[in-house]
């Protein structure tokens, strides 16, 4: 009776402490939270341009992930298709996320197959592809701090996380733990490439979650840290 007395102690003692633990190691991750870095500020705002939607769509008060699909931009229909499946179809429907996607006035008829061969199953509402001429599109990407170039048909399958006050987001930092064990020198990640699909998967999503979660935070009032930003923006 005394052992079995002992056992029911032990199992009750056991259930009442293991979420306290639980909750001691979730209190320091809490407060111990970085903010997702600014790698370049003063990123262009789209103005007065419709999307193929009729919309007029502006990256101010967004949470955008810009992209360029060129002027052919079935081309790049793998790399699409992977940022739908492993950014767009985790993020759809949070507040303020869109996917916007330039697009040369010339290839509106190809960029209109591809949107709708990405949206076979489910309309995709919070992805839009924006016709500018070729000139505004290079001026758009010359305003992003990256070491990519665009192609010569105004393509990259590089993205960019452009967060509401018109700051490019990244990593200033973006070594491996190995890197740094050797003290390799440091470099940023400005850009994530939708041909590697690791790169989606284990670096944009874990960073537009992390973004996510700032600007929720903030709304709650409960985060009080500023993002880093890059030391040197003009050598962007």
């Amino acid at each position: 009776m005394e052992k079995k007395t002992i056992k029911r102690n032990l199992v009750l003692g056991i259930l009442f402490f293991l979420p306290v633990t639980f909750l001691l190691f979730l209190y320091p991750a809490k407060h111990n939270y970085y903010a997702l870095e600014i790698v370049k500020e003063n990123v262009l705002d789209i103005e007065n341009l419709l999307s193929n939607t009729n919309k007029e769509i502006v990256l101010k008060d967004h949470l955008t992930v810009l992209g360029f699909l060129g002027n052919d931009p079935e081309r790049l229909i793998t790399e699409a298709s992977n940022l739908k499946e492993l950014v767009y179809n985790k993020f759809q429907g949070f507040k303020k996320f869109q996917i916007v996607v330039l697009i040369p006035e010339e290839a509106k008829i190809k960029a209109e197959r591809l949107k709708k061969e990405l949206g076979k199953h489910r309309p995709l509402e919070y992805w839009q592809f924006v016709y500018v001429n070729e000139n505004d599109i290079q001026r758009f990407f010359n305003s992003l701090r990256t070491t990519a170039v665009l192609d010569d048909d105004f393509s990259t399958t590089n993205v960019f996380i452009i967060d509401k006050d018109l700051n490019q987001r990244g990593r200033l930092d973006d070594r491996t733990k190995k890197e740094k064990e050797k003290q390799s020198k440091a470099y940023p990640l400005t850009a994530y490439n939708c041909a590697q699909v690791s790169e989606l998967k284990n670096k944009m999503s874990e960073d537009l979650r992390v973004l996510f979660t700032e600007y929720r935070e903030k709304r709650k009032g409960n985060f009080d840290s500023s993002s880093r930003r890059a030391s040197d923006l003009k050598g962007s």
